[in-house]
């Protein structure tokens, strides 16, 4: 079934983890932005977090529907045309 999976089901699989891993990662570890970058654009408000982390779990959503899409459409692909 896994061949029968589109180039696009694939990155939308690897999209999903990525948000998911920046939400989980900016949950907590709220000032990795000020640390990989130096800048602290929020002043420490923790306001630029809160979006990242709403804007990341929304993201981990979305394109775990479009996977999770895909991959059965792959599931159908595979088992064939109904006859009936």
């Amino acid at each position: 079934m896994m061949r029968n999976v589109r180039l696009r089901g694939w990155i939308e699989a690897i999209a999903a983890s990525l948000s998911g891993l920046l939400f989980l990662l900016t949950l907590v570890w709220p000032d990795w932005i000020e640390s990989a970058f130096g800048v602290d654009p929020d002043q420490h408000s923790g306001a630029l977090e809160w979006v990242v982390v709403a804007v990341a779990l929304c993201a981990t959503v979305v394109f775990s529907l479009l996977a999770r899409t895909e991959y059965r459409r792959a599931r159908q692909r595979a088992a064939g045309p109904v006859t009936g």
